[in-house]
């Protein structure tokens, strides 16, 4: 026999609101519009807030009859022209979210908005670089087109911050364009006075400069320093160099959007709101560590490395790559860095496993083959010997919230600064003559 409702639950269920029918306008496959989209999820978890929502993983194919929706109200992404032409006639509540703009007039009118700040986002890069002690800066931008203007604020932003630093817009991915758009990018690099330090408006076109810069040879960060913007894990996955880049504050976005919108259900009247949200901070990695420069044999056999080293190469592989003899490179290393290519080897195994560590998802076996040690006990005695503690002793360290405070570096190998995660940066040590915290440059909300 199944259970009675008493009647009061029985009113209580009858009379329950309906919940809103929301649509979120955003393009899933971009990691811009995912993070604000995760910023709503957070809002509505961290609320009672009781939305039903509509998402696809590109909404531009919908644009027409939106005024047949049945939906209570739109949060959208309003870097598309497209889409704040396709909402202006739309009579139920709008969040817009999107890019910051100097000129106010560029803002959409009627609607309340959110805005990365795009000249913050320019501002933290240009000032890494510059205190990394570059003489020369520039920037690879993006083509002036509508769905770009994002873009040209930032490209506007370097210029204020660079005067008479050069800016290459270059042409829009495609795959017919590919290899005379490469081409294009990477005679532009190699017109650059080096040392040069680049500032790219996003991830993906940083690691178009990586990669020409793979093509043609030149180190990185000791000839071209690279920063991106957007820090996405996607896009760093497909670089062998790790890509320094600037975080946006797309989550918190995303929750003060999710915050407007549910005000205005309830009946407050935001059109004239604007909220512009900095820059979450830097996620500084190998692409942007630039040191003193050296000889040009050594610039090359450490950006071989940082390429191939966690591959298994050796001491004669990196001399053969760089033209010389062993013994003459191994001198090089010695006077110019103070260290030995073997030692180079170690430094970027270690770090290379010190990150993938902070992974729980994958067994410690799998870290000493993925970061180049030949065998796990190997990993074990590199680990004990240069940080004074066990791979997995580092490991529950990290995953217990503590850090690894109680790694103690030792020998040359540590010498040498070593890269930031994403996923845990506030837990990884650079390396020092002692463990300290981080350069994350976090900036307050």
């Amino acid at each position: 026999m199944p259970p009675r409702i008493s009647k009061h639950r029985d009113r209580s269920l009858a009379t329950r609101r309906a919940p809103h029918h929301i649509a979120l306008l955003f393009n899933a496959n971009k990691i811009y519009d995912r993070e604000i989209i995760e910023g709503i999820g957070a809002y509505l978890h961290s609320t009672r807030a009781d939305w039903d929502l509509f998402l696809e993983d590109d909404f531009r194919a919908r644009l027409t009859g939106l005024e047949q929706w049945h939906v209570g109200g739109i949060i959208a992404d309003y870097d598309d022209p497209s889409v704040s032409t396709a909402l202006a006639d739309v009579r139920i509540p709008v969040v817009a979210v999107g890019g910051s703009y100097t000129d106010a007039a560029n803002y959409p009118a009627g609607v309340p908005y959110v805005a990365t700040d795009n000249a913050r986002l320019v501002k933290l890069a240009h000032d890494h670089l510059v205190e990394s002690g570059l003489p020369t800066l520039a920037m690879y931008s993006l083509p002036e087109a509508p769905g770009n203007r994002w873009a040209q604020e930032r490209e506007n932003a370097f210029v204020r911050l660079a005067p008479g630093a050069r800016v290459y817009r270059g042409l829009q991915t495609s795959a017919v364009d590919w290899n005379s758009a490469l081409e294009a990018l990477t005679d532009w690099i190699a017109s650059l006075v080096k040392p040069v330090g680049i500032v790219a408006v996003t991830d993906a076109r940083a690691r178009h400069l990586m990669q020409a810069c793979t093509v043609a040879g030149i180190a990185v960060p000791e000839q071209v320093a690279i920063v991106g913007i957007d820090n996405d894990p996607l896009t760093h996955s497909l670089t062998r160099i790790g890509l320094s880049s600037v975080r946006q504050g797309t989550h918190e976005m995303g929750r003060i959007a999710a915050r407007l919108l549910h005000q205005m259900l309830h009946g407050t009247r935001l059109a004239t709101q604007r909220i512009i949200v900095p820059p979450a901070g830097l996620n500084l990695q190998a692409s942007s560590r630039h040191t003193r420069p050296f000889s040009a044999q050594v610039m090359k056999a450490r950006h071989f490395i940082r390429q191939y080293g966690c591959q298994g190469v050796k001491n004669e592989q990196v001399a053969a790559y760089v033209g010389e003899s062993r013994s003459t490179l191994e001198h090089r290393f010695r006077v110019e860095l103070d260290t030995t290519v073997h030692q180079e080897l170690l430094r970027h195994r270690l770090e290379a496993a010190r990150e993938l560590l902070q992974r729980a998802d994958i067994s410690i076996a799998t870290v000493a083959e993925r970061a180049g040690f030949s065998t796990l006990q190997y990993l074990y005695a590199v680990f004990k010997r240069e940080l004074g503690i066990t791979p997995a002793a580092y490991r529950r360290d990290l995953l217990a919230g503590s850090g690894p405070a109680a790694v103690k570096t030792r020998t040359p190998v540590r010498s040498l600064v070593c890269s930031i995660s994403s996923t845990d940066a506030a837990h990884v040590l650079q390396g020092s003559s002692r463990a300290r915290r981080p350069k994350l440059l976090n900036l307050d909300l």
